[in-house]
Order: structure tokens, then C-alpha cells, then sequence
């Protein structure tokens, strides 16, 4: 294995790793607290199992590698910084909690179909089971934002949540111009670089939202057609 390979491999690998962990405890520090019933209380559990779940996949194959993810267990939300996104902790509506699910996770899910076809075997085959729970959380977040959409009250509700966390979700894929991207195209890691990544996402996503009555910040618009992110 080349070293190049090997260092853009354990990056990816361990920022992965790394937030998928974060994931968990976002569910369980952010979400469940503004959960309106216990129902609702335990779906935040039951998501914050499976990203633990994904953590332990995402260890075992770096184990196999010789690397060690224990100390992220010992590790604050705030003192990671591989997968690092404190906007999440800012979330305060539930509204804003199913819009972070429904957009978010969804613009995460592009990565992790990325990864599940990376040139690294080991890798790539252990997102089969972590791609279902994916869809699957993204499918609650779009419940929640429908819920929300069912009166006009509701619906003005998740737009200003869109508003407010459209940027976030269009940082997951990442800068623009970060040579990482393209060096993760070069070696099979990845097959978009993170402005490919993040403009096919919007492509995908924005009809979806037009179907149910809403939309995305224009200036975010300006913005990606820019290259700004």
C-alpha cells in the first residue's frame, strides 16, 4: 500500500469513524431533549444505537489496519475535530431536528455510497448494513418535516429550519477546493470530489422539497453555483 494511500486512507477512515460516534451522541446530548413524547424519545435511542453500532464497523476494520479509535470513546463532542460540525449542537426546535435528519443525513448518506464503492475492499464492504440504518434515519426526518407541512403554521415552522440550516448542510460535503477531494478521486477513495458531490445533491434535493412546498436559501444557491463552500 502505497504511503500517500495509506495516509488519505486513515484520514477518511477516522473522520468517518469519528462521526459516526459524534452521530450517536448528537442524537442522545441534542436530539432527545427536544423530543415532544416518550415515542419520539425512544426513535432518538434507537438512532443513537445504531450510529454506536456503525462506530464499532468503522473500528474494527481500522483495528485490522493497526489503528486504535479507543480515545474518541474518552473524547468531549466538542474536542473532535476530524468530522467536526458544532452547528449541530445549535439545533433548538424539533422542526430543526427533522430538517438536520431529512437534508443532513441524507447529504452524509452521498458519502458513505461514495465509500461503499472505495478501491479499499475491507472498507467498501462494511456499509451494507450502515447504508440501510442510513436510509432509514433520513426517512424519519422526512416524517417529522411532514408532519410539520400538514398546515400553513407548520410549514413556515421547517422553512425558517431550512434557512437556518441549509449552510450547515451544504458544509458536510466539505471545501470546494480542497485537494484531499481530488486526491481521494485519484486513488479510487471517493468518485466525486466535494463541489461534484455537493451540486448533485442539490440537483437531487431541491425537487423534493419543491414537492412539498418548499425550498432553499437563493443566496445558498448563488452561493454553491459560486464554489463558495
Amino acid at each position: 500500500m502505497p504511503t500517500v494511500y495509506q495516509e488519505l486512507l486513515h484520514h477518511q477512515m477516522l473522520a468517518h469513524t469519528e462521526g459516526e460516534l459524534s452521530g450517536a451522541d448528537d442524537y442522545l446530548q441534542v436530539f432527545l431533549p427536544l423530543a415532544p413524547n416518550v415515542f419520539e424519545r425512544k426513535i432518538c435511542c434507537e438512532r443513537a444505537a445504531e450510529e454506536y453500532d456503525h462506530y464499532l464497523i468503522g473500528a474494527a476494520v481500522l483495528r485490522e489496519l493497526g489503528v486504535d479509535t479507543e480515545y474518541m470513546v474518552a473524547q468531549r463532542l466538542e474536542d473532535r475535530s476530524l468530522y467536526a460540525s458544532p452547528a449541530i449542537h445549535r439545533i433548538t426546535s424539533w422542526a430543526q431536528r427533522g430538517v438536520f435528519s431529512f437534508l443532513g443525513e441524507d447529504a452524509v448518506l452521498d458519502h458513505i455510497k461514495e465509500m461503499a464503492q472505495s478501491s479499499y475492499v475491507p472498507w467498501a464492504s462494511s456499509f451494507e448494513t450502515i447504508i440501510r440504518d442510513e436510509l432509514i434515519h433520513i426517512a424519519h426526518g422526512k416524517r417529522i418535516v411532514r408532519a410539520f407541512v400538514q398546515s400553513e403554521e407548520g410549514r413556515v415552522e421547517v422553512q425558517a429550519a431550512i434557512d437556518a440550516l441549509w449552510p450547515l448542510v451544504l458544509s458536510l460535503f466539505g471545501k470546494s477546493d480542497s485537494s484531499r477531494s481530488e486526491d481521494y478521486v485519484h486513488w479510487g477513495l471517493r468518485q466525486r470530489t466535494n463541489r461534484e458531490a455537493r451540486n448533485k445533491y442539490v440537483e437531487r434535493i431541491v425537487p423534493k422539497l419543491a414537492a412539498m412546498g418548499l425550498t432553499v436559501p437563493s443566496s445558498s444557491r448563488r452561493e454553491r453555483s459560486n464554489g463558495n463552500h
